[in-house]
């Protein structure tokens, strides 16, 4: 097989964030369109990304977000987005790089991108080369949406995980090339 000096891989995956920047950015001025909300799964401890160490300590490695019915100022730049969500009715800033982001999911119209990221925070962590198999969690889908008047449950893909003892999905990017 040829070397891919171009980078297909890595052109596709910043092809693809610019779709879910473009996305957020719109709900950013607009709100979110009709039934549309998202499930954005990030590692926490991706450089760049910035979360109190309350959350960072309930989930030290990876967390799913929800937008849907309570957030407040979202922001959207080139690197990435901020917001404030609800957490056991305490709110939280967050700062999510979108390189960070592991997966994108609206479940209204059953839309969903997954993503490599690679944690240069650590000297140990590489970044995923062509053709190398990476690890991705999908976000929980949702349940039934809380009844009016009900709090809506924070996310917690990371306990989820733990007690129903799945592990990730593997995906390998050869899968979707030309052979």
């Amino acid at each position: 097989m040829a070397e891919d000096h171009i980078r297909y891989d890595i052109l596709a995956q910043e092809a693809l964030r610019g779709v879910m920047r473009k996305v957020l950015a719109e709900v950013a001025r607009t709100g979110l369109p009709g039934n549309h909300h998202f499930y954005i799964t990030f590692l926490t401890g991706a450089p760049g990304v910035r979360i109190s160490p309350r959350l960072r300590e309930r989930y030290p490695e990876q967390m799913t977000i929800v937008i849907q019915f309570q957030y407040w100022d979202l922001k959207v730049t080139e690197t990435g987005f901020e917001i404030v969500l609800s957490f056991s009715d305490v709110p939280e800033k967050l700062e999510i790089p979108f390189s960070a982001v592991r997966g994108f999911y609206d479940p209204s119209v059953t839309f969903e991108m997954e993503f490599d990221v690679a944690m240069e925070s650590s000297p140990e962590a590489e970044a995923p080369k062509p053709g190398k198999p990476v690890a991705v969690d999908k976000p929980a889908r949702p349940a039934a949406a809380p009844k009016k008047g009900e709090p809506k449950p924070a996310p917690a893909r990371a306990e989820a995980d733990a007690e129903d003892g799945k592990g990730a999905d593997v995906v390998s990017l050869d899968a979707f090339r030309k052979k």
